[in-house]
């Protein structure tokens, strides 16, 4: 898939929200495309990270401590923090089905950072909103 492809699939991610199309396009060159077949374990819980996946077509289970936690399809992104610190995952997450991912390594974001500004500012923002909202979860 020609990288131009990916920006309807990066445009979907919260994380990218409110990034202009030549943003969008600079974060496209920084990754790639890789496939992975159902039951393929993209990253496993505990281990470093060092790179964070966008869901292109298929279906990732995320768990927690073996436990399922949720389900993603296209435009969700899996192990984002990793973008940011190589400490462990806080998750793991296996193919239901085959699958099309775009990855990104933390190397080559933090290029896009130093390029792309305004997608820190997002970034922080989006990682706060999720903060928030674990919170509200565990303390009411």
């Amino acid at each position: 898939m020609a990288k131009k492809a990916y920006l309807d699939h990066l445009r979907n991610v919260p994380l990218f929200a409110g990034t202009t199309k030549k943003e969008l396009e600079r974060i496209a060159k920084s990754g790639d495309e890789i496939t992975m077949t159902a039951g393929t374990l993209v990253v496993d819980q505990g281990q470093t990270g060092r790179e964070a996946f966008v869901i292109v077509d298929g279906t990732v289970t995320v768990k927690r401590n073996g436990r399922k936690v949720t389900s993603l399809g296209p435009g969700a992104i899996v192990g984002e923090l990793s973008l940011l610190d190589h400490g462990p995952r806080t998750a793991s997450a296996v193919c239901e089905t085959d699958c099309t991912l775009f990855v990104i390594d933390q190397r080559h974001f933090l290029a896009v950072l130093d390029d792309v500004p305004s997608l820190g500012h997002k970034m922080l923002a989006t990682l706060a909103g999720r903060i928030r909202e674990l919170d509200r979860a565990y303390y009411g």
